[in-house]
């Protein structure tokens, strides 16, 4: 079980392919606030209703200082037919090794279904300016999370 990420700790790096194949670095971002997002897969209802909820209040985030990056286990090209099918404007990538997964502690044992099971735990960092994490939220609901967060940030 990776250990899940505290108010303070530097936020790991990662460098990953979005949709189009393109390398993300959160390094990228230095100086803005992003919150990045941890989901199991694409394509899959109730990650499309978190990515819906993240594109339909991306101006709002946007406008607060805030970008946004959606992580997945997905390949690129099946982002990319996420993104098209649901029309989506968050950036999304890929991590097929789970590395960024693990090391932000959104990977692990969970519960579905009433069963244990090892996979993505769905989950939420608010990294700062600096690269520190803000926020850490873990087991989310994928339905009325952004709406929470909004409100936790105080936007």
């Amino acid at each position: 079980m990776s250990e899940r990420l505290q108010p303070g700790d530097t936020a790991p790096a990662f460098t990953l392919p979005d949709a189009d194949g393109n390398e993300i670095s959160l390094a990228d971002h230095k100086g803005r606030k992003v919150i990045v997002y941890f989901y199991p897969a694409a394509l899959t209802p109730g990650c499309t209703k978190q990515a819906c909820d993240f594109t339909d209040n991306l101006e709002l985030l946007a406008g607060a200082g805030y970008d946004v990056i959606g992580v997945s286990p997905d390949k690129p090209e099946k982002l990319a037919k996420f993104r098209e099918q649901e029309n989506l404007k968050v950036t999304l990538v890929g991590d097929p090794s789970k590395e960024t997964l693990e090391a932000y502690g959104a990977f692990g044992e969970k519960k579905l279904y009433g069963k244990t099971v090892t996979g993505v735990i769905r989950s939420t960092v608010v990294v700062d300016e600096e690269g520190k994490v803000e926020r850490a939220f873990y087991n989310v609901k994928a339905t009325g999370h952004v709406a929470k967060i909004i409100r936790d940030l105080g936007i």
